[in-house]
């Protein structure tokens, strides 16, 4: 393996970044903004997840180090923890996948919605279109067709190149902002409230660095450059994250941002006007359509590869003999995108729902380094990466991700409470799955004598 390395300091920074910086920033920040009681709270909401991810993206990358994966960061939990406890987080990684997905497709349709001002605009509209995208590629992607890395790259450039025009806009002269008398009550939460239930849509936008597990034992002098590329990375994002939240609060002003969706949007316009608008919310939407296609294009392949292993059944390993698609398991991830976005219909539904849900794998993921520290003690000293602070920077993580956990219950405890029942029903259908494989190699036994 060693001698396979590959990826120097440059290129794992980029990597780190890469996974970052999504499609939140451009909706996000409002839903941010909305649930702060002051900007003190919103931009230590941004700094404070930066800081987590941080530890985050530590943690992971000695799980990696210490235990290398190719299939998925979820194998992990099958290496640390009980089978049924195992099978019930890898299922809600992939619903809270999927939600994302979905709340991802409802940003890109509430800016495509923005190219057409004369049609009154329902969240049912928006959810339609969302759907429609997702169907879209789904037949794409049933047809066998993979998005080239070259097409990739481009997408990416182009969403990095939207973050960078927000930053300028800075820069340039912009129509005064009227204040809005449309503004949400004084909230009656404290400070530390406000900053838990702000950190929730903070989370969304940061998440990604937990992919860092995969590259751990694929970085040059890991020692050396994981920490190094972790630190510079998430620096860079932090930076760019602050400045076009800055540029948000600049141009928009903090009460107003409250009562926006596509924020975005009304940054280009004051600066730009209606059509310099109107191109970023296009080339948003492709931004919006790769990310889809890209998980689209990944999360069937950690069905399958779960699959293969025996823990979903064997229906989800199946190919399409011709292409190779694996078309049980794109059908089934389709259409709990669909599912999960008609049963939300907004954004702050799918959110709420979706980070309640990865508080859960996060939380017992990265608790996994416990277990890796005590039965890979061989591997100190062996040059692979080995985080300070240990165990303070999994136990910060940790902490984080109880405390936006808690905060999701007590402001939606209806969502909190479908989601816990969500987890409580994959480890029922473990064990009941678990019971009849038993049953049937027991009457093989006894019908081979």
């Amino acid at each position: 393996m060693q001698g396979k390395q590959q990826l120097n300091l440059f290129s794992f920074t980029m990597i780190v970044v890469g996974l970052v910086i999504g499609m939140g920033i451009f909706r996000t920040a409002a839903t941010s903004a909305k649930d702060a009681i002051e900007p003190s709270v919103y931009f230590t909401a941004w700094v404070l997840g930066g800081f987590f991810a941080l530890c985050g993206a530590l943690t992971y990358a000695e799980i990696g180090s210490r235990y290398p994966i190719t299939g998925g960061y979820y194998k992990v939990f099958s290496y640390a923890y009980h089978p049924s406890i195992a099978f019930a987080i890898n299922c809600i990684i992939l619903i809270s996948n999927a939600a994302s997905l979905s709340g991802v497709a409802l940003i890109g349709s509430g800016y495509i919605a923005k190219l057409f001002p004369q049609v009154a605009w329902t969240d049912v509209d928006k959810a339609l279109i969302s759907c429609g995208a997702i169907i879209i590629f789904y037949l794409i992607n049933l047809a066998g067709l993979k998005m080239s890395s070259r097409a990739q790259n481009v997408l990416m450039l182009i969403k990095i190149s939207m973050i960078v025009v927000l930053i300028l806009a800075l820069f340039f002269p912009h129509q005064p902002q009227a204040v809005t008398t449309n503004v949400a009550p004084a909230s009656s939460m404290s400070w530390i409230q406000s900053l838990g239930v702000s950190l929730i849509a903070v989370s969304f936008t940061y998440g990604g660095y937990q992919q860092t597990i995969n590259f751990g034992s694929e970085v040059s002098r890991p020692a050396r450059n994981i920490p190094r590329g972790i630190f510079i990375g998430i620096a860079i994002i932090i930076a760019l994250y602050l400045l076009v939240n800055l540029s948000y609060y600049h141009i928009i002003g903090f009460n107003n941002m409250k009562g926006e969706r596509e924020i975005a949007y009304v940054v280009m316009e004051k600066t730009f006007g209606n059509k310099g608008a109107d191109i970023f919310s296009f080339l948003l939407f492709f931004g919006v359509l790769a990310y889809v296609n890209a998980l689209l294009l990944s999360n069937p392949r950690v069905m399958y590869a779960m699959s293969t292993e025996g823990t979903l059944p064997k229906l989800f390993a199946r190919t399409n003999d011709k292409n190779g698609v694996f078309t049980a398991s794109l059908t089934a991830f389709s259409a709990t995108c669909i599912v999960i976005l008609f049963f939300a219909q907004t954004f702050e539904k799918i959110l709420n729902f979706s980070i309640f849900l990865d508080c859960f794998g996060m939380v017992a993921s990265s608790a996994t380094i416990f277990v890796l520290r005590k039965r890979t003690r061989e591997l100190d000293g062996t040059g692979i990466y080995k985080m300070k602070l240990y165990p303070l920077m999994p136990l910060i993580f940790m902490s984080a991700y109880l405390f936006v956990g808690i905060s999701i219950a007590l402001q939606t405890p209806d969502i909190a409470l479908v989601g816990a029942l969500v987890l409580a029903a994959f480890m029922l259908i473990y064990f009941i799955t678990h019971r009849f494989k038993r049953k049937d190699n027991d009457r093989s036994v006894v019908y081979t004598e």
